[in-house]
């Protein structure tokens, strides 16, 4: 599908519109701004998959009952190292935060922690957690999961039996954070819902269609999207691939181990009654105090091993090493000053969402040509 025009709309318009949309959809506005402030970090990172495009989908949800507004997390298994946590379907945005400053206050009165979160709603970006992480101090790793979100296959297969399963390491240093963010599928789904939107279209090969041809059409996963702006991957009938063939795959395989079962939060499938009703993230966290092992220059020494390689020579003309994070802040500092590009589908739905809570959106420039 052909990339389209996109809009710049100003971030703090959009951040209060859409913190808006939340609250005259139930959320308390205290809520409704903090979901809205990691979605834009998201937007803001150039992670536009998992940024505002994801407010009709989350509102749907809420109205549906799928995730319910003003939930903390609960307690359930508890050491004085680690802990698992269930997030009551709370909005990601809501209770990972929570279980992330959990993990933080047992890894620094302890040196290391360990928190287990299950039955949470769509948490976002992972990268958001890893720097929360890193501000207070810690290395910290996160293996996510999507307990009945069946997308991708696995490697040598066509049938769904993973979720895109991200993983997220972090790392302190004195000149911020570098931050390792990635899905095991090829692309994010939110890439995809990007695409079918007019957005960047998504590498070819990225989906596998039941036969086993290989595709870059994101009605494999979505099904028939013309006239509307409803996407739902169950009315496709193919599936997303993991990245690096078998490599990919086995990660993936792992973060169901880790996020899925010992969180026992639920695995992607198999899905009880074979049709699926909801959707929640599970993610297994990791928080290591570089000081308890002895490592006090560990900052200085990661900044400045990242230093010596990017001093490596480009590999073509004009060319640069980067290292983790890299392109996430030089797009927070240009998105800062330019505002959010979207998409004419993606802003049409947002404001579709607005006026159907009796919002009027905000006026915004025409579409860049």
């Amino acid at each position: 599908m052909a990339e389209l025009p996109t809009t710049s709309v100003p971030v703090d318009i959009l951040r209060g519109f859409v913190a808006d949309i939340f609250t005259a959809a139930g959320c308390a506005r205290e809520e409704g701004a903090q979901i809205s402030r990691y979605l834009l970090s998201a937007n803001l990172t150039g992670h536009d998959s998992h940024g505002v495009i994801r407010t009709p989908r989350y509102v749907q949800w809420l109205q549906e009952g799928k995730v319910v507004a003003g939930q903390d997390i609960a307690i359930v298994h508890e050491t004085p190292t680690h802990a698992i946590v269930d997030g009551n379907w709370g909005f990601g945005q809501t209770i990972a935060p929570r279980a992330v400053d959990l993990g933080i206050a047992k890894a620094r009165a302890n040196g290391l922690s360990v928190v287990g979160l299950r039955r949470t709603g769509h948490i976002g970006r992972i990268g958001d957690w890893g720097e929360r992480a890193a501000a207070a101090g810690l290395i910290s790793l996160h293996f996510v999961n999507v307990a009945g979100g069946e997308l991708v296959a696995p490697f040598g297969g066509v049938d769904r039996r993973f979720s895109t399963n991200p993983i997220c390491i972090g790392v302190p240093t004195k000149q911020g954070p570098i931050i390792l963010d990635f899905a095991t599928s090829l692309v994010a789904e939110g890439k995809v819902l990007v695409a079918s939107n007019g957005g960047k279209p998504v590498p070819h090969g990225a989906l596998i269609e039941p036969d086993g041809r290989l595709t870059s059409d994101p009605r494999t996963l979505y099904g028939p999207i013309e006239g509307t702006h409803v996407r739902d991957s169950a009315q496709g009938t193919g599936a997303m691939r993991t990245f690096g063939e078998h490599k990919g795959s086995g990660l993936a395989f792992m973060c169901e181990m880790l996020a899925g079962c010992l969180t026992e939060g639920g695995t992607s499938g198999p899905i009880p009654g074979g049709k699926r009703t909801r959707i929640a993230n599970g993610m297994l966290s990791i928080y290591l105090a570089p000081g308890s092992f002895g490592a006090a220059r560990f900052e200085d020494a990661a900044r400045e091993y990242a230093d010596y390689v990017k001093a490596s020579r480009p590999a073509g003309a004009g060319g640069e090493v980067l290292i983790p994070g890299e392109p996430e802040n030089r797009n927070r500092v240009e998105r800062l000053a330019k505002g959010i590009p979207l998409q004419p589908e993606t802003w049409a739905a947002i404001c579709a969402t607005a006026r159907g809570l009796g919002l009027t959106p905000p006026a915004v420039p025409t579409p860049n040509v």
